[in-house]
């Protein structure tokens, strides 16, 4: 009977020596729907701030549009001779 016990706690040790394929696999899974979350609530703002970043770059000037609730702010590029 001391035997059956020895057993099953030198399996148990040796189990749980690390993360497994499939911990690693929900691991990326909740990493990519974390990002996937970020890009769509960030994108549009990344957008503009790219735009307007390119406007000015090139000499020109942005002029920012306020948005609505369904939309982000925008803006226009206008570059002066």
């Amino acid at each position: 009977m001391l035997s059956l016990y020895t057993n099953l706690a030198v399996r148990l040790q040796r189990n749980e020596k690390g993360a497994t394929a499939v911990e690693y696999g929900i691991m990326v899974g909740l990493i990519a729907v974390v990002i996937i979350v970020a890009v769509t609530l960030l994108g549009g703002s990344l957008n503009t701030m790219f735009e307007e970043v390119q406007c000015r770059v090139g000499g020109g000037a942005w002029t920012a549009t306020a948005g609505t609730a369904t939309t982000s702010a925008t803006g226009s590029c206008a570059y002066t001779p």
